[in-house]
């Protein structure tokens, strides 16, 4: 499956609709954007369950900043609506297709657990 560019009128919508999203925050300008984006496009290749997303920066700049993005390119992690995981950085392919396998074996249910948890605590 090849990577969808998100905007402001899917994003949020892509996100609802499905189960795990991981979205590449990036920018024309930026050569590590540039250098991850074929890693990013060859696990998009190899995992049909996900949805691969981009968001240019420079184009979307309010879900930047409706994410706080400072550094770029950062990955954002989706599943079942909530961010799982979110770092600035590229990743080298093997590193970047082992956190898809910890992403993908994550006990959703456990997570929202724990959410739980963290929200009752204050």
């Amino acid at each position: 499956m090849a990577t969808l560019e998100l905007n402001t009128d899917n994003f949020q919508p892509t996100i609802n609709n499905n189960a795990t999203v991981i979205v590449d925050f990036w920018a024309p300008w930026c050569a590590p954007c540039r250098a991850f984006a074929p890693t990013f496009e060859a696990a998009s290749e190899k995992r049909s369950d996900i949805v691969f997303a981009k968001v240019n920066t420079e184009a979307q700049q309010e879900i930047a900043a409706a994410f706080s993005i400072r550094s770029i390119p950062t990955l954002m992690v989706f599943r079942d609506q909530i961010i799982i995981y979110s770092e600035p950085g590229s990743l080298p392919a093997t590193a970047f297709d082992g956190l898809i396998d910890q992403i993908m074996a994550l006990d959703m249910d456990m997570v929202r657990a724990q959410i739980a948890e963290q929200e009752e605590a204050g």
